[in-house]
């Protein structure tokens, strides 16, 4: 049995290492010249290049993963089953699953794999990536930006900044609204400047006003001189350039979801994205799952062109049917755990209908 595995494993890692090889390096040549533009634009460095490939090749990888493991399932018995090997291992008393075995574990192993590079690597190689090209398209760094008009929510407060300068580490016009139950504005305090100072944000002069909660009437005004502000932030989270959700892990993912909440703001998008880092791994093995009935369908009929246009029909429908119930679940259309899933599922139990046709 382990002569099989190595026979069998032998042709699969060949032609898979081929496969990646090919698509990364098609992806990386297309997305590299729709960017060079840029780069001669601003000037950039032999550094700047190598930078940019460094950190695609690892965001192009997981996303062609399970394409890859699809048509090297397909070719591997496609050419097993048309010189007549599957035919002679099966003649021998090995079940079909034995010889798809070593596959299978190898799918999911890989997919183990792509979790942990999903956490760890990926949303480090998109961040790189996403400074690097806007440094080169705007000529400096993203920090020194100024952002206008910042709403959020702490507990029950509602703060609203007019502009933020995170590089002079100031905020002005800052009003915060603290209400009650009903919801009813029970306290508003406004301050033009706010500078932070040993981890505090200290206002330089701040009005306090305060409000009955019964009928809305003014209470009382105060003004307050060098008064500390507690907004929960540092100049850093002020900063223009947001993160995106591929340049989070599945633990920052979490953490911003229950932030969002907090503030009241709607986290629909980040709780998709957050159930996809899981789902989006286990692809790989869904794909070599789907790959087996697909292949020993063919035959002895099968040949590699066939093989490599079947993948790439069934990735790309794969890619487009996941893409239209990720856009459900980013307008709540469907639960957040539903749209990462769904696809998955699909392509399982297709998988498991057409395999137990295939034994019949």
């Amino acid at each position: 049995m382990k002569l099989i595995n190595r026979f069998v494993l032998k042709h699969f890692l060949r032609i898979l290492l081929l496969s990646c090889a090919a698509f990364v390096g098609i992806y990386l040549l297309i997305d590299f010249f729709e960017k060079i533009g840029d780069f001669i634009d601003h000037k950039a460095t032999a550094a700047d290049y190598f930078s940019f490939l460094l950190n695609s090749i690892p965001l192009i990888f997981v996303q062609i993963l399970p394409l890859a493991i699809l048509m090297t399932v397909v070719l591997t018995l496609g050419t097993l089953g048309r010189t007549n090997e599957i035919t002679a291992m099966r003649a021998c008393g090995i079940s079909l699953w034995r010889i798809v075995q070593p596959f299978m574990l190898l799918a999911l192993a890989l997919s183990l794999l792509l979790l942990l590079v999903n956490e760890f690597v990926t949303p480090w190689n998109a961040k790189e990536l996403s400074e690097l090209l806007a440094f080169k398209r705007q000529g400096t760094q993203q920090l020194s930006y100024k952002r206008n008009e910042i709403w959020y929510r702490d507990n029950n407060r509602i703060i609203n900044i007019k502009m933020a300068d995170p590089q002079k580490q100031e905020l002005h016009g800052i009003t915060i609204f603290t209400i009650d139950d009903s919801p009813k504005i029970i306290k508003r305090e406004e301050t033009q400047l706010a500078t932070y100072q040993n981890g505090n944000w200290q206002a330089q002069k701040l009005t306090e006003r305060k409000f009955a909660p019964e009928n809305g009437d003014l209470i009382s005004v105060q003004d307050k001189k060098q008064q500390s502000v507690e907004l929960k932030r540092t100049p850093e989270e002020f900063a223009s350039r947001e993160e995106k959700n591929r340049e989070l892990s599945f633990r920052q993912l979490r953490k911003l979801v229950h932030k969002l909440k907090r503030e009241g703001i709607d986290a629909t998008r980040q709780r998709v994205d957050m159930h996809n880092r899981i789902a989006a791994p286990f692809t790989c093995l869904i794909m070599a799952f789907l790959g087996v009935p697909f292949a020993l369908q063919r035959g002895r009929n099968s040949n590699i062109a066939l093989g490599i246009g079947l993948s790439l029909g069934i990735g790309i429908v794969y890619f487009i049917l996941q893409s239209l119930i990720t856009s459900f679940g980013y307008s709540a259309a469907l639960p957040p755990l539903a749209a990462a899933w769904a696809t998955n599922v699909i392509f399982l139990m297709l998988g498991i209908w057409m395999l137990l046709s295939v034994k019949e």
